[in-house]
This record gives structure tokens, C-alpha cells and sequence, in this order.
């Protein structure tokens, strides 16, 4: 497979890493808007020839399709943050490639009600161009990192394998990780975790649809496996809630629940009230700048925080319901340490966690396991294939039954 990844930030490192040792990954594209970074990575993998480094300005959507050309590519990666997939998915539609995202499309508020309505949902813009891509013979794959992805492909396994009925399936996602050193240092993008956590949190109900609920509402607190411990989760606007109704139909409930702490969800809602979230531009002493970006650019570099990270993140699907008559409740994960992220590859655990869905879902592809054309999330393809290629890669799942 020759593939063209858009961002080697963390996540793209990790894709690229994770990518190294596979014999059918011919060509990887380390394309970035800064390409020292590139060149750094392509250093840490030492093959100039498989890893070749170009610039790209991700906002240009005839660039991305000019080194998709240049490169004779099979699949577009998109690992920037999700401002971008506009472009970087239309680009694949019109070079004629595959796409594959780990986030969809932005969302935008109901105009008048936007803490009950939905607006523009998470993803609308792609599955908008379904029919498009089905037409041309071609398959765009969104919603492929740890969350949603894993979390979605562990739903469509319990849908199949465990469950008759579904009452609820809540992804439901935690840590124990401290970072030293810093009094607020975000593990991912600060970018996207201000765009997921202060938007309205969508909620799907079977009798109802898609609705909308305040930020960091309905707190509970999740007993999170293998020494985590209990943690308090709240609502998030994630793209699972979309996902999960598109293919498993007798689900009655889907919810996205982010365990964040208090201190971080002080220091979100305090961006919002100085209006630091805001991604439109502003004039500041005759320089226009997106004051979100300014927070960025104030903060570490998720990048490069491994070897200041202890401690271990889950990312997991509980899911609710009856199997033959019977109350079942079971919850599905993956936990992650960084220890042993950092040891293996270099790369910490929040960011390693989310590369390996989409290396799975490559290799499924290259090798005809999984097929299709059109704009589909992870619940479209059979699971238990993906699953069964997890502790291959270094990401064993776990259950645990109650």
C-alpha cells in the first residue's frame, strides 16, 4: 500500500512508527506543514526511501492532490487536527484515492437551540457525498482512531456477538496519567479537545434521534480496569453518538462519556468565558490570529510529553442489554500504558493508542479482508477480524463482564 499522511504531529508519528514494520506498507508520505518535524520523524525511522518527507499546507486542497499524484498514493491518511477534512477529503475524492480519518467533519451549532438541537452534526458534510463516492467506485473510511474506531468497532461486535438487545452503548473513556513538570499540559491536540469538549455533547435515543445536552453534563463515576480505578466521566460531543445509530439499529441508547477532572474542565470553561476558544481570526495590533491557536501555541506539544507522562489510559465501549432473555452488562476496552508505549516505540500512550486503528484497518484492506466503497465508519466491516489483529500489534482488548 503507498499511502499520504497528512500530519506527522503525534498521532501521525505513531501511524508512522507502528508502519515501519510492515512488509506491505510499499511508501508513507510524511507530508507536513513543518517539515523539520518530518524530517525529524523520518530520521527516527531511518528509510528515506519508504518514508519520503514533502511539504503540504493542509487548508490547499490542490496540494494535497498534486503529492497524492506525485506519489502514485492507494489512501490519503488524515492526521491533522479536523479543520482540515474538508479539503483533505475532497482531495481524495478527486484523485481518485481512498480517504481514512480519525476524526469527521466539524459540526456547527443549531442557530437558535443549540443546547437541545442539533445543527450540522459531526460528519454531516462526508455522509452528505456517500452517494458520490459509491458512484466513483470509491471508499472514504471515517471515524478510524482509538475514539471513535476501536470504540465503534467494539459496539458492532457486541451488536454481533453478545448481545439480542442493546439498551445503551456508552464509550466511556479514563486515565490515571500525571505529567510532571507542567501545571496544564493536554495529552492530544488542545485544538480538538476544545472543539470536543465545549460543543454541545450529542446524545442518541432510539425514540428521539440525535439531541443535544449541555458540556460536561450527567456526570457518573466509571470504575475504569487494570488499576485505573473509578473516575468521573461527563458528556462530550464525540463522533460514536453519530456513528453508532448508522449501523446498529437496535441500539435504544449511545452516550460519549470523557473522563477530564475537574481542574481541566475549569481551565475549558475559563477559555470559553475570554472567548480563547474561538477558532475565527482577530485583529490583535495588526495581526490577524485565531486566539485558539494562540492557546496552542502556548502549551507543550502533546509530541513531546512521553517521557514526562506516567500512568495509563482506557479507551473502552460498556454496553447494556438482554442476551437469550438474559440481563447482560459488558464492557469492552483497551488500556494502554506508557511505559510501555514509550519503551516499544517511542511514542506516548495517548497518541500510540490512536495509531494502531487505523494501521489495522490498512492492513484489513490491503489484504481484501475488509471491502466497500462509499463513506463508511468502523460498525460497516466485521469486527471480530480487527479484534483478532489487536495483540498483534501491540493493543490486546480486554473484557470485563458484570
Amino acid at each position: 500500500m503507498r499511502v499520504l499522511l497528512v500530519g506527522v504531529g503525534g498521532v501521525g508519528e505513531a501511524i508512522a512508527t507502528l508502519a515501519k514494520s510492515r512488509k506491505w506498507m510499499e511508501l508513507m508520505v510524511l507530508a507536513d506543514y513543518n517539515t523539520k518535524r518530518a524530517e525529524e520523524i523520518q530520521k527516527k525511522l531511518g528509510d528515506t526511501n519508504r518514508f519520503p518527507v514533502e511539504f503540504i499546507d493542509a487548508s490547499k486542497q490542490e496540494s494535497i492532490e498534486a503529492l497524492a499524484k506525485k506519489y502514485n498514493v492507494d489512501l490519503i491518511m488524515n492526521s491533522v487536527d479536523p479543520i482540515f477534512n474538508k479539503q483533505i477529503f475532497d482531495a481524495a475524492f478527486n484523485a481518485g484515492v481512498m480517504y481514512m480519518d480519525m476524526a469527521m467533519a466539524l459540526s456547527e451549532l443549531h442557530p437558535t437551540d443549540p443546547y437541545n438541537k442539533t445543527g450540522i452534526k459531526l460528519g454531516d458534510y462526508q455522509f452528505e457525498k456517500a452517494k458520490q463516492w459509491e458512484e466513483k467506485g470509491l471508499l472514504a473510511l471515517v471515524g478510524f482512531g482509538v475514539e471513535p474506531g476501536m470504540a465503534d468497532v467494539f459496539a458492532k461486535y457486541a451488536a454481533d456477538y453478545l448481545f439480542d438487545e442493546i439498551d445503551e452503548i456508552g464509550v466511556r473513556d479514563g486515565n490515571n496519567i500525571t505529567i510532571e513538570g507542567y501545571k496544564f499540559a493536554p495529552t492530544f491536540s488542545i485544538w480538538t479537545t476544545i472543539e470536543e469538549c465545549l460543543n454541545p455533547p450529542v446524545i442518541y435515543e432510539k425514540d428521539k434521534g440525535w439531541f443535544t445536552t449541555q458540556p460536561f453534563s450527567e456526570p457518573e463515576i466509571f470504575d475504569f480496569p487494570e488499576g485505573i480505578g473509578k473516575v468521573e466521566v461527563v458528556n462530550v460531543e464525540h463522533e460514536e453518538v453519530l456513528l453508532v445509530p448508522r449501523w446498529i439499529k437496535n441500539a435504544k441508547r449511545v452516550t460519549f462519556k470523557y473522563g477530564l477532572g475537574d481542574e481541566f474542565m475549569d481551565v475549558l470553561k475559563t477559555l470559553n468565558k475570554l472567548g480563547l476558544d474561538n477558532k475565527e481570526k482577530i485583529k490583535v495590533k495588526g495581526v490577524e490570529v485565531a486566539p485558539r491557536d494562540v492557546v496552542a501555541a502556548c502549551l507543550p506539544d502533546p509530541a513531546y510529553l512521553g517521557d514526562k507522562m506516567k500512568g495509563k489510559t482506557c479507551a473502552g465501549t460498556w454496553v447494556t442489554g438482554t442476551k437469550s432473555g438474559v440481563k447482560r452488562e459488558v464492557y469492552l476496552y483497551q488500556v494502554a500504558d506508557n511505559e510501555i508505549c514509550m519503551n516499544t516505540w517511542g511514542c506516548q500512550a495517548v497518541v500510540a493508542q490512536t495509531a494502531f486503528t487505523p494501521l489495522i484497518a490498512m492492513d484489513l484492506i490491503e489484504h481484501g479482508i475488509w471491502k466497500g466503497v462509499g463513506v463508511l465508519g468502523p460498525e460497516a466491516f466485521e469486527p471480530k477480524v480487527f479484534m483478532d489483529k489487536m495483540a498483534e500489534y501491540g493493543f490486546p482488548y480486554g473484557m470485563r463482564e458484570v
